[in-house]
This record gives structure tokens, C-alpha cells and sequence, in this order.
């Protein structure tokens, strides 16, 4: 099952589901937001149905939220509809697509990094699209310290199409990534998971 299918089959689902740490949540949504400017151009990556998209778009001048599944954009372009945020659009990509365009002041991938394919080669993409002293902000499940649980469970649970391919990474794993993809880790963090910003070198 592709990526794309998978997220379209439960984004009806997925976006009903509440806030599994809403104080969590709003920490991290209030760091990013140090971070951010009026001026700034942004692409969120895997941006699901929108929700994170519609909170932090009014503090920058343009932001594009972009997901695989097309069933989830089309709900996110629903809420959008809603809210008559002028400054922010949803597009279908993935993160390693041409069509996300480039030279952006932050790039923004929420729950994403352990679910690409391959992480070294996604975050050079976002490497390449990203301008230049411009920042990578990502929070990242990392699972990879408890791999002999997560391992069997999720075999299963994809045996029966109810979860996708995850990558079972450590923190310290996935900021070496970050590092050796041209980027200087500013900060890290955790707030359910993994949060670290990045500015490109």
C-alpha cells in the first residue's frame, strides 16, 4: 500500500482524533513561533489535516502546507475555507517533490521524518529548497531505544493495513542526520517528541 493510499483511508479518522498532548502541543507550536517572522515565507511538509498550518500561518507572510494524501488536503482546504486565512494554501507532495518549489525561510515537518523513506536523502531535499541561514524545525517520534517493542507491534499492525512503514530511529540518529544534511542544530527538546530547530549552513 503506497504512502498516499494508506493517509487517504484514515484522514476521515485522523481528523477527528483529539490532541494526544495538547500542553505538548501548544510548547512546542509557542517555540516555533520564537522562531518565526512576519516576512517569512513557509512550507510545512506532511501537514495533514491542517490544523498546525492554520495556527502558525498568521504569524508569517505566506505559509504552504503540503501533504501526500490527497484526502487530507482536501479536508485541510475545507478548514481553509473556514478560517479565510488569505496567506496560507494547501498543495499534494510529498516531501521529496520538485513541485514544493524553493527558497524558503522555514521548512516545517511535523511527525514526518519517521515515516519517509529515507530520511538522509529527504532532508537534503529540504535542504536544497530551503534558503540560505534559513531553518529546519521537525518534531520526530523517536522509538529507536525501544525497538524490540515497537518492532513486533508494528509488523502486525501493517500485516492488516493499519499503520504505515515507520522508521524506528534514535534522537541522537536523527540529529546527526539533520547535522550531516548541511544543518546547525540551534535547539533540541523534547515535547512528546523529538523537537529540534535548524539552521542551514
Amino acid at each position: 500500500m503506497t504512502p498516499a493510499k494508506f493517509w487517504d483511508g484514515v484522514a476521515e479518522k485522523y481528523a477527528k482524533m483529539a490532541i494526544r498532548n495538547p500542553e505538548q502541543y501548544h510548547l512546542s507550536l509557542e517555540r516555533t513561533r520564537s522562531y518565526l517572522r512576519n516576512e517569512d515565507r513557509v512550507l510545512e511538509l506532511g501537514c495533514g489535516t491542517g490544523s498546525t498550518a492554520l495556527l502558525l500561518a498568521p504569524s508569517v507572510a505566506l505559509y504552504t502546507g503540503s501533504d501526500v494524501s490527497p484526502k487530507m488536503i482536501e479536508i485541510a482546504k475545507d478548514k481553509l475555507a473556514e478560517a479565510d486565512q488569505s496567506n496560507l494554501d494547501f498543495i499534494v507532495a510529498d516531501a521529496d517533490s520538485d513541485a514544493l518549489g524553493t527558497a524558503y525561510d522555514a521548512v516545517m515537518a511535523y511527525n514526518l521524518l519517521h515515516l519517509v523513506d529515507n530520511l538522509p536523502t529527504t532532508l537534503r531535499h529540504i535542504h536544497q529548497i530551503t534558503r540560505e541561514g534559513g531553518l529546519l524545525i521537525t518534531k520526530t517520534p523517536c522509538l529507536g531505544s525501544k525497538k524490540w517493542l515497537f518492532a513486533p507491534l508494528l509488523w502486525v499492525m501493517q500485516l492488516f493495513g493499519k499503520a504505515p512503514d515507520v522508521l524506528l530511529i534514535k534522537s541522537a540518529y536523527l540529529e546527526q542526520s539533520i547535522t550531516d544534511a548541511g544543518y546547525e542544530i540551534i535547539e533540541a527538546a523534547d515535547y512528546g517528541s523529538r523537537y529540534v530547530v535548524a539552521r542551514k549552513t
